[in-house]
């Protein structure tokens, strides 16, 4: 398979391109240093993105931003950086990305605990995180070309665990094994719609 992974120079994305490039070929997408570059909040840096990589089998998304900070001192700006940056940034990879996908391809999106367990300083972030739910839902019932859309939602990654642990009080930390899995099912399996938690 051809697999395009957004976001796979970070902490759970380099993971995910061990795992999967050992039987497929990969496509690593980032801001930077990657085999293709793309801003995810500009849909015609998508589009390029997308030309320049040709058909696609799978798409997976592991990436985007949303900001972190008490809900008295969330701006309406500050809600808008989620909303551009991990909502719309993936809507519209699901948007553009489907006229790139052969037949039966799948897209993976990637979300978080906070749309079902969220903490403190996360309205924003689990704002976005149940948008993005909804929409999979959703779209599942009308993307064509028996295309597949699913979401894989993780809790604190035991990679993250020492930065965020004070965030995630009694949170148990997510084996990074758990969380390739969870994308493997998305890909690999036969899902559709599917919101993959992997809380425990």
């Amino acid at each position: 398979m051809k697999i395009l992974i957004i976001g796979g120079n970070g902490t759970i994305g380099k993971t995910v391109v061990s795992h999967f490039k050992t039987s497929h070929d990969i496509i690593i997408v980032g801001r930077t240093n990657a085999d293709v570059t793309v801003n995810i909040e500009d849909s015609k840096s998508i589009q390029s993105m997308f030309e320049k990589t040709g058909p696609l089998d799978a798409i997976i998304c592991i990436a985007g931003e949303a900001k972190w900070d008490n809900f008295n001192a969330l701006t309406e700006d500050d809600y808008y950086i989620g909303i551009k940056s991990k909502l719309m940034g993936q809507v519209n990879l699901v948007r553009i990305g489907q006229h790139f996908l052969n037949n039966k391809g799948s897209i993976t999106l990637s979300t978080g605990i906070l749309a079902d367990d969220p903490v403190i300083k996360t309205t924003s972030a689990a704002m976005v995180n149940g948008a993005i739910h909804s929409f999979v839902q959703a779209v599942a019932l009308e993307i064509e070309n028996n295309i597949r859309v699913n979401v894989v939602s993780s809790g604190m990654v035991e990679a993250a665990y020492d930065k965020y642990k004070d965030y995630f009080p009694g949170h148990n930390p997510i084996p990074m094994t758990k969380v390739v899995n969870g994308y493997v099912r998305s890909v690999l399996g036969k899902g559709n719609g599917e919101i993959i938690r992997i809380y425990d």
